[in-house]
């Protein structure tokens, strides 16, 4: 897990954040990510006035997707810098989205649950493989990126049959 100790962050006003999610970590149970890489997480966290706590990160890694029009696998980078701000709980009423509760006497600050929050609100899953990428026929199902298919790409449509009828009785 990804902690900071209250305490120590207390004592010395930042701390400095350097940590890895792997692929198959459990925190990416439940979503649709799949990653191809770690997660590697680097920044810094540092103590507000009063009971706030400013975490600025930066995330690398890569997501293990497929391709919107072909299905070809696709790694995508993510590249993110967040901002987070936590604050005590019970300290006035915080109707702010911005600041995330600290609960009342913990001694870590887990930032696993917000990672997770902002990469799943970050993740852009409509990967492609190239711009220009031709996707699959819908007739044969053939990647049209690797092959040209004999597929007629005219498809009589049946709600113009009664006039195509109408047409061939009047020739």
């Amino acid at each position: 897990m990804l902690m900071i100790p209250l305490v120590r962050l207390e004592q010395e006003g930042n701390l400095e954040i350097q940590a890895e999610i792997p692929p198959d970590d459990p925190t990416w149970d439940g979503t649709d990510l799949r990653f191809s890489k770690p997660l590697s997480i680097s920044g810094q966290a540092q103590l507000l006035t009063g009971d706030e706590i400013l975490v600025r990160l930066a995330l690398r890694g890569e997501l293990a997707q497929e391709c919107r029009r072909c299905l070809e696998p696709v790694g995508v980078a993510i590249q993110e810098e967040i901002t987070l701000l936590f604050g005590a709980e019970g300290e006035g009423e915080q109707d702010d989205d911005e600041i995330r509760l600290i609960p009342k006497g913990a001694t870590e600050l887990d930032l696993v649950g917000a990672l997770r929050e902002e990469i799943i609100l970050s993740h852009w899953p409509f990967a492609l493989c190239r711009p220009a990428c031709k996707g699959l026929c819908p007739q044969c199902g053939m990647n049209l990126n690797e092959t040209t298919c004999k597929c007629s790409t005219e498809e009589p449509d049946p709600r113009w049959d009664a006039l195509r009828a109408l047409n061939e009785e009047r020739e």
